[in-house]
């Protein structure tokens, strides 16, 4: 078996693990609906299986369809999330059933993989990249899972483990809070990864002015001295669509912060406990990510600067794939969802992973929480949807913003410097945090153009 034929059985393996491991649940918390702003589980486990059979089973493959009345009950763009639970949708046992049929079929795919793609005809196949899309997807919706989990009310149904850090004590928790990225130009995006997806694509040279921005992601710790400080009851620090939003929804702290005493406790997967200071605040919103960045007298960088900050190493002039160099995640490098039956189900501490740094010096920029940033979602200069437009750029639009970095119930395998997620701005049940910068050319400082929020959507 061919290298990459190793690499794909390996990833596929690992996805469909992982989705097995957070659906081994009983039939009846797997119909439910926990929330309306979240599939069924059992809807995601037949949606990621119907999804392989059409671009590996019947594109990659060959095969002739096997189920093809369930392509469109199985659209996320047909049906909203909302919806789902009246569809007729395959029970567990028969969703289960559906996904070891198809694994089989698709596994023809993966001996088409010793044929240069290009050469059999099929460019999906060239370096795989059919199956990596497919393994991400997978990935990606195992985190969808995850916060339809943390939604869920009831009792803990999800075992966690300790979460391993690094050997040696944290770095960083004091001292520079910030750190300098000089201006000029760097290339932000790829045209080389193979398994890159298509908004990441191409490669392309933008000229960022110089700016600062936070070595770590806003800790818990320092987000509550926002809302000790009245952050929410204020609207100096709120745009109109936020400030409009925070109203509507009677926003007080991010979600599942409850007041206790002088502090606070949170709700993480069914257990109450103690918010811990010094872990990256999540489950906040586009709009509370911005409101305390002015409250702090800074704002929230741009995709650019947080990719520059990430990527670029000024003393070579190269692009790193990750902020660390080229090599591949591991768990002293980044805290992310490395194993399928084994989470942690947390972020990291602030300073866990020094050795994760990136060249200018700024921390866990991949891994523990997604991070808000200021701009849209487009596509870059010589954008071109590939293998179909509705994966990005149906999506493209002020309407949504950019995150970056991943968090830690993402998969190594669908998280990279370049790699790009979106969402509206009033979303909190993802795991997002973000962090801070400042512009140090006042006249060159990038600006927020406005936006709507529409509450409807998601896949």
């Amino acid at each position: 078996m061919t290298a990459l034929r190793e690499r794909v059985a390996r990833e596929l393996s690992a996805s469909r693990a992982r989705v097995e491991a957070l659906t081994s649940l009983d039939d009846a918390e797997l119909v439910a609906q926990h929330s309306a702003l979240m599939s069924p589980l059992v809807w995601d486990l037949a949606h990621v299986v119907n999804y392989e059979e059409i671009w590996l089973a019947r594109e990659a493959a060959g095969l002739p369809a096997y189920r093809p009345e369930l392509d469109d009950l199985y659209d996320a763009f047909a049906h909203p999330r909302a919806e789902r639970p009246a569809l007729p949708i395959l029970a567990p046992p028969e969703a289960r059933h559906y996904g070891k049929l198809v694994r089989e079929r698709a596994w023809q795919s993966v001996e088409r993989l010793d044929v240069a793609g290009a050469a059999a005809g099929n460019p999906l196949l060239a370096d795989g990249f059919v199956h990596g899309m497919v393994v991400q997807h997978e990935q990606q919706h195992a985190e969808t899972m995850l916060a339809t989990h943390q939604l869920r009310a009831g009792p803990p149904v999800l075992a966690e483990t300790t979460l391993p850090l690094p050997g040696g004590e944290r770095a960083g928790t004091a001292g520079v809070a910030d750190v300098l990225v000089e201006a000029g130009p760097y290339r932000q995006g790829t045209s080389s990864d193979p398994w890159a997806l298509d908004n990441e694509r191409p490669a392309h040279v933008v000229d960022v002015p110089s700016f600062r921005i936070d070595v770590h992601p806003v800790s818990n710790s320092a987000f509550a001295g926002f809302v000790a400080a009245g952050g929410y009851a204020d609207p100096r620090w709120w745009s109109a669509p936020g400030w409009s939003h925070r109203q509507a929804e009677q926003l007080g702290a991010p979600a599942f912060w409850e007041p206790d005493g002088s502090w606070f406790t949170r709700r993480r997967f069914g257990r109450v406990e103690d918010l811990p200071p010094e872990e990256p605040v999540q489950h906040v919103t586009f709009h509370e990510a911005a409101a305390y960045a002015r409250w702090a007298g800074r704002r929230l960088p741009t995709e650019s600067e947080w990719e520059k900050a990430c990527r670029y190493d000024p003393a070579t002039g190269q692009v790193n794939r990750f902020p660390w160099g080229d090599e591949d995640p591991n768990p002293d490098l980044a805290n992310l969802a490395y194993e399928p039956d084994a989470p942690s189900l947390r972020p990291a501490p602030i300073g866990s992973y020094p050795g994760g740094a990136s060249p200018c010096g700024a921390q866990q920029m991949i891994g523990d929480v997604w991070e808000w940033t200021s701009s849209p979602f487009a596509g870059y200069p010589g954008f071109r949807a590939w293998p179909y437009p509705e994966y990005s750029e149906v999506f493209f639009g002020n309407e949504y913003r950019v995150l970056r970095g991943g968090s830690w119930a993402s998969h190594p395998v669908a998280v990279r410097g370049t790699f790009r997620n979106w969402d509206y701005p009033i979303r909190r049940q993802i795991f997002a945090g973000f962090r801070t910068a400042i512009s140090l050319d006042p006249e060159r400082a990038p600006t927020s153009r406005d936006f709507t929020a529409d509450p409807a959507g998601g896949s």
